[in-house]
């Protein structure tokens, strides 16, 4: 606006003052105070308000001005002091990324010193002191994390890995706990929270958590491998059970994870279990003879020998082996196991026989040999070849075989349900076990006692 122009306006607004005041020229009594009234024109009072609210707008536009130009500056500054944060987060994470792990603790902490409050940063440099072999530090980090933004669930998987990484699993377990509790339905952290169950041999809980994982859905491609770990996980629910003395609770238990895998070598083993110890020796032993006919599995034959011998009724298992072997003449397992329990009872021709007959398929391995040698040297021969296997391989009384994973490889003498190494269950089994099952004798037939009075005259 001009300087005549506002001159002007002066002049105009003078004019209709005068005029106004010509028109009125009353006054009007205030009163502001009580007792203290104050008496003006009626025309210098409605000039006066109109003045006053002219400049009360006016203040208001230039307070509205000022406030505007305040706050665009601060958002200015906030993205610029963003942007300058982004970028030194994003050259942290890829020098970390890249290995240069003193770089990036730099750039990180330099992040964090400019922005406290941004979450990402925590967890990248908790990155950086895992690397460091700074695990605590790690978890201090994220633990600041989680009081910015405690519903945030990457930092609960964060601290959780690293908790299993120090060997403190209990902590885990917790962080993954408090995934659940946000989001209840998450697999990953019901599948983690179950595997440290599993690890933990905490079987109860696992089956739990083994229930909730498939009621919440999980892939085709995993959903038949978790349905059998639920088979594995209640198994052991019940060995427990069997442990704890209630076997009759886990009866019902073992035989319907047979109905729905029967090829679960665990289940029938401790179902033949409960029986004997119920002393129902027919049930027992019907159940180790169909899973040996099913499965050709060591193990029942191992618990066959054990029950009849422990009945003194080798009578019964030397029937047995004997129809087993006229019904599955080329079963090697079968003449193997046949020819140790002839040994145990000094029936040494039948033995041979049986032996020769898995020596001439072709498979050599230890065990093999030394039932071979100590049969001999029931008939007095190779007495230095039998000491030296004797040494080289324990054998005890009952010519025990062991038992190998056939998964990873781990050796145990006595049989067990699961394999503490590599944690597959039902995977112990007979050493060289394929060998036998997969080999066929030469020729299978009778040896008559013409051949034997033979061979004794040879000897």
């Amino acid at each position: 606006m001009t300087l005549m122009a506002f001159l002007l306006l002066i002049i105009l607004f003078l004019v209709f003052f005068i005029y106004f005041l010509g028109l009125n020229p009353q006054d009007i009594t205030l009163f502001f105070l009580p007792d203290r009234p104050l008496t003006y024109p009626v025309a210098i009072v409605v000039v006066g308000a109109v003045l006053l609210g002219l400049v009360l707008g006016y203040g208001a536009y230039i307070y509205s001005t000022f406030s505007g130009f305040f706050r665009t500056w601060r958002k200015d500054r906030a993205e610029k002091k963003t942007k300058e944060v982004t970028s030194l987060y994003r050259e942290g994470v890829g020098r970390l990324l890249s290995g240069d792990i003193k770089k990036a603790h730099t750039l990180l902490q330099k992040t964090l010193d400019r922005d406290p409050a941004r979450v990402d940063t925590y967890i990248a440099l908790a990155s950086v002191y895992i690397q460091e072999s700074e695990p605590r530090e790690a978890i201090n980090l994220l633990l600041k994390a989680k009081n910015i933004d405690p519903r945030n669930l990457e930092i609960f998987f964060k601290m959780a890995t690293t908790y299993e990484e120090m060997g403190l699993l209990d902590d885990a377990a917790l962080a993954y706990q408090e995934i659940i509790t946000l989001e209840s339905d998450n697999r990953k952290a019901l599948r983690a929270l179950r595997d440290i169950h599993l690890n933990s041999q905490r079987w109860p809980e696992a089956l739990e958590l083994q229930k909730r994982l498939l009621k919440v859905g999980v892939s085709k491609n995993r959903q038949a491998d978790e349905k059998t770990k639920l088979l594995f996980i209640r198994y052991e629910v019940a060995a427990q059970a069997i442990a704890a003395g209630k076997g009759a609770e886990a009866k019902d238990t073992l035989k319907d994870i047979i109905k729905q895998d029967s090829g679960f070598t665990p289940a029938r083993v401790s179902l033949g279990d409960i029986y004997q110890a119920e002393n129902k020796a027919e049930e027992a032993a019907r159940i180790w003879q169909e899973g040996y006919k099913a499965l050709s599995k060591s193990i029942f034959l191992s618990r066959l020998e054990e029950l009849y011998m422990g009945e003194e009724d080798p009578s019964t298992l030397l029937a047995f082996y004997r129809s087993a072997i006229v019904e599955k003449p080329q079963d090697l397992l079968l003449r193997l196991f046949f020819g140790r329990l002839c040994l145990r009872l000094e029936m040494v021709d039948e033995a041979l026989e049986n032996l020769y007959a898995v020596e001439s398929s072709g498979i050599e391995f230890p065990q093999l040999h030394s039932l071979l040698a100590e049969a001999h040297r029931r008939r007095n021969r190779f007495d230095d070849a039998i000491r030296e296997y004797q040494k080289a391989l324990g054998i005890n009384a009952h010519l025990n075989f062991g038992y190998v994973c056939e998964e990873c490889g781990e050796e145990e003498a006595n049989w067990k349900s699961r394999c503490a190494h590599c944690g597959t269950w039902g995977s112990f089994a007979l050493p060289n076990r394929s060998l036998i099952t997969g080999a066929r004798p030469l020729e299978v037939r009778e040896i008559h006692h013409g051949e034997r009075e033979a061979w004794q005259e040879e000897d």
